[in-house]
């Protein structure tokens, strides 16, 4: 129903933003992260997330697409709700997120206030299953004829930053696009992606 919301951002409060668009001002629920980005008076732009149920009608805003493809995944995940989605999404970026989920790092997780081990478990299982089924079917390994990059040059460590990448909602032929170029032989996994990131956003 909403792609984004574009105007003067008039409120900021903990874990919620007010965007004023032509005099009508949409409550925002949203992250640390976001609300970082905005200030009171100043123009703001938030894609949005409208969810709706029974007596449920919230809508969540967040600064780049990245953190908003994010939190769907993670609203996807069996047991994690919105409230618990925000919570990991403030205490770290989704990149941090991305490599949290391909290294099986449970602790980035339970810092968030209320995920518990258990959790987190299950947010790096299914979120891990998703990012190998969608590898299968849309050949995210890049050994296929795009010729993007080359077969050779695709390492393990490549492929865990691919895999990060689409984590992210990146299409495997803009994460090949993006490896394009940065030295995924000598560079450790973390600074792969932060470089891919980077060329992704210009």
């Amino acid at each position: 129903m909403f792609y984004y919301l574009d105007g003067t951002v008039a409120e900021v409060l903990p874990y919620l933003a007010v965007i004023d668009c032509g005099g009508v001002g949409y409550a925002c629920k949203t992250t640390n992260n976001t609300l970082a980005h905005l200030k009171k008076g100043q123009r703001g732009k938030l894609y949005t997330y409208l969810n709706v149920g029974e007596d449920v009608f919230d809508l969540y805003g967040f600064a780049t697409q990245s953190e908003l493809n994010t939190f769907k995944l993670l609203i996807g995940v069996s047991g994690v709700g919105p409230k618990a989605a925000l919570a990991i999404l403030s205490t770290g970026t989704p990149d941090a997120l991305a490599m949290a989920i391909i290294t099986g790092d449970e602790k980035t997780l339970t810092a968030a206030p209320g995920i518990g081990k258990k959790i987190a478990q299950r947010i790096i299982l299914e979120l891990k299953d998703k990012l190998a089924k969608e590898s299968a079917a849309t050949g995210l390994d890049f050994s296929g004829s795009s010729g993007a990059v080359s077969t050779a040059a695709f390492t393990n460590k490549a492929t865990e930053a691919a895999q990060a990448l689409a984590v992210l909602g990146y299409t495997s032929a803009e994460v090949a696009q993006a490896l394009k170029g940065v030295d995924v032989e000598n560079l450790p996994l973390e600074e792969i992606i932060r470089q891919s990131l980077k060329k992704m956003v210009k």
